[in-house]
């Protein structure tokens, strides 16, 4: 799928996604559920938000990039500097959460496939009509 095409569908996609997560985050009753569910969209949001900005790119590079940055955000909770930030700033949490949980790695690297998997249908479907089979290794 050219960039052109690529954007406007990750940006709508983008959206859902954010919706999504401030429903999961903010509506729905804490539950190891809803945790899932929001790791899931948290890494989703940032495969979906790379391919908004940097269309071009294969997925596999979106998906390294995108897993990595999960990871590091988990890592990060180490410290207690984004519980730090969230106090002086409650929507910070949104972003970089507040305490570590190692079961969060593992559902950003499935959410960051499944995503990868999706972006690769959406692509065929847009490009090909459905006609072609989709390819997870690059954005066309």
């Amino acid at each position: 799928m050219t960039p052109t095409r690529r954007r406007p569908a990750a940006a709508i996609a983008l959206v859902g996604v954010v919706i999504l997560g401030l429903v999961v985050a903010r509506g729905l009753p804490d539950s190891v559920a809803t945790d899932v569910a929001g790791d899931a969209l948290y890494a989703a949001a940032a495969y979906t938000g790379l391919v908004l900005v940097w269309p071009r790119a294969r997925r596999i590079v979106l998906g390294t990039v995108a897993a990595a940055w999960c990871g590091s955000v988990e890592l990060l909770q180490l410290t207690g500097l984004p519980v730090a930030l969230a106090d002086r700033f409650p929507p910070v949490a949104l972003v970089l959460g507040s305490g570590f949980d190692p079961r969060d790695l593992a559902v950003y690297a499935c959410a960051v496939v499944t995503a990868a998997v999706v972006d690769a249908g959406v692509s065929a479907l847009l490009l090909h009509g459905g006609d072609a089979a989709p390819r997870v290794g690059g954005p066309e």
